[in-house]
């Protein structure tokens, strides 16, 4: 995983950097725009849901969500990062931590409608990823959903196939979702995939009766 110190350098052009990749249509951030509006409609469906945003990095969600009426906890272990987070989403509120089980203890014992990750969880490990989506389901609140937003390929080829087109531009520190392998990693969990662009998937994992 990244340091808290990269996070923070890069602050200040998080933002513009996505955008500009969105518009080009290139990895990591094609249909970076769409995939968030895929998000909010999906807590929105939800009236008054409360949520916990994982990894909320400026609080540009976390915003969105606070002003359609939604309780939001934004959680990110980069200060630089939640110190925008709580200018541009003033009515929410954001915990310093990591992507990772047990979460803090001012989050202890508390359970949410929705549990958001996007563009996050590729910063951990597949054995990571898997391990804190099976924790986190004791943070679900009844009916409650896990809606994960991420750099994401149907199988383990079509990630190669990607890794290959963009050589240096790809990231090897960052472990992106394969979509095959997430299902047989979580039978605790019905999964429901929304493809994105050719790189970009929302997943909503909701627990298996």
């Amino acid at each position: 995983m990244q340091s808290e110190t990269t996070f923070d350098l890069w602050q200040p052009y998080y933002d513009a950097h996505v955008i500009a990749c969105d518009e080009a249509g290139e990895y990591p951030f094609a249909g970076y725009r769409a995939l968030q509006d895929q998000i909010f409609e999906i807590v929105h469906a939800r009236e008054g849901a409360s949520v916990l945003d994982l990894g909320c990095g400026t609080g540009r969600m976390a915003a969105r969500l606070s002003r359609a009426g939604h309780p939001v906890t934004g959680l990110d272990f980069s200060r630089a990062m939640l110190s925008e987070a709580a200018v541009n989403a003033p009515d929410a509120r954001f915990v310093p931590g990591r992507l990772a089980m047990p979460l803090p203890e001012e989050l202890a014992g508390e359970t949410y409608d929705c549990i958001l990750a996007a563009y996050s969880i590729h910063h951990l490990t597949d054995e990571e990823k898997w391990a804190l989506l099976r924790a986190l389901r004791a943070h679900l609140a009844p009916e409650g959903v896990i809606v994960l937003g991420d750099v994401s390929f149907p199988t383990r080829a079509g990630l190669e196939n990607c890794r290959e087109a963009y050589g240096d531009k790809w990231d090897d520190e960052e472990y992106y979702l394969v979509r095959d392998e997430l299902e047989a990693a979580l039978p605790e969990y019905d999964v429901d995939c929304i493809p994105i662009s050719f790189c970009a998937d929302v997943y909503i994992l909701s627990p298996a009766e």
